[in-house]
């Protein structure tokens, strides 16, 4: 697994939703079920497009015409080969909330298989 994945999926970060200049342009974004947010405490920030799940994204707590309430963004995305789910509350008032990685266990444990297999060749080669 890749070390920003990894960080990332541990614990909750920062994250912002820095494309987006008003609530009325992240409801636009949200309708057409991509969004950009970005992890703030990655070296120069780590911004992510995300195919947004509107099944399990939790829109109803807030008030989009003025601005106020928490909404939860799910989407799924592929991060430096990895297949990973993002989660993220962002407070509508400040466009900034927290967020994390969820790895998607059957594509890491495919990888983490194919890796060990090609080091136990590599060992009995030699």
């Amino acid at each position: 697994m890749d070390d920003l994945v990894k960080r990332l999926s541990t614990g909750t970060h920062t994250i912002v939703a820095a494309r987006s200049k008003s609530v009325g342009e992240l409801k636009e974004a949200i309708d057409r079920g991509f969004v950009l947010l970005k992890f703030t405490e990655t070296r120069g920030g780590t911004e992510l497009g995300v195919t947004l799940d509107k099944a399990r994204s939790v829109l109803s707590d807030a008030d989009f015409s003025v601005g106020k309430g928490v909404i939860q963004l799910v989407g799924h995305l592929t991060l430096n080969y990895d297949k990973v789910e993002l989660v993220a509350d962002i407070n509508l008032d400040t466009l900034k909330g927290q967020g994390h990685l969820v790895v998607v266990a059957e594509e890491a444990q495919l990888r983490e298989q194919a890796s060990q297999s090609k080091n136990a060749q590599t060992e009995t080669v030699h």
